[in-house]
């Protein structure tokens, strides 16, 4: 009888859990709440901004305790002839790519598999990487 009930219990809570992903507990370093939003400046101000600051140049407020400096995310298309590589920072963004020689460690962390830690939310995934690329696009000075 005590087996059913527990039995009960944890199908109930798991249930509960797949229903709320948000209250489900960070089983590893990496995982995290994503924010409800798909826009690209709510996730770059959510995600981003604290190592490479609100304009992008690298100066966020935990820049200075980062062993190498943020990328200054305004520059990306001048440092490729003028053209922005989307599909590139997008592969940067999931982790799919390196970061280039020189860039030292890589801290920054891999978005592609937080933004699509929920299995249910894996085409939304793709969209939020989408998505925070352009907006870092709208940051381009020359």
């Amino acid at each position: 009888m005590k087996t059913k009930i527990i039995l009960g219990l944890v199908a109930t809570a798991g249930a509960w859990l797949l229903a709320n992903p948000q209250a489900q507990p960070a089983a590893g370093s990496e995982e995290r709440r994503l924010i409800d939003s798909l826009e690209g400046q709510a996730l770059y101000r959510e995600y981003c901004a604290v190592c490479h600051g609100e304009s992008g140049k690298g100066d966020g407020p935990m820049s200075h305790a980062l062993k190498a400096q943020p990328a200054d995310l305004t520059r990306i298309a001048a440092r490729n002839g003028g053209k922005y590589p989307l599909e590139k920072v997008e592969r940067v963004i999931s982790g799919e790519s390196a970061i280039e020689a020189g860039h030292g460690t890589r801290e920054m962390p891999l978005w592609g598999p937080i933004f699509s830690q929920i299995a249910w939310d894996q085409d939304l995934g793709r969209v939020r990487i989408l998505n925070l690329a352009k907006y870092i696009e709208k940051l381009q000075r020359p």
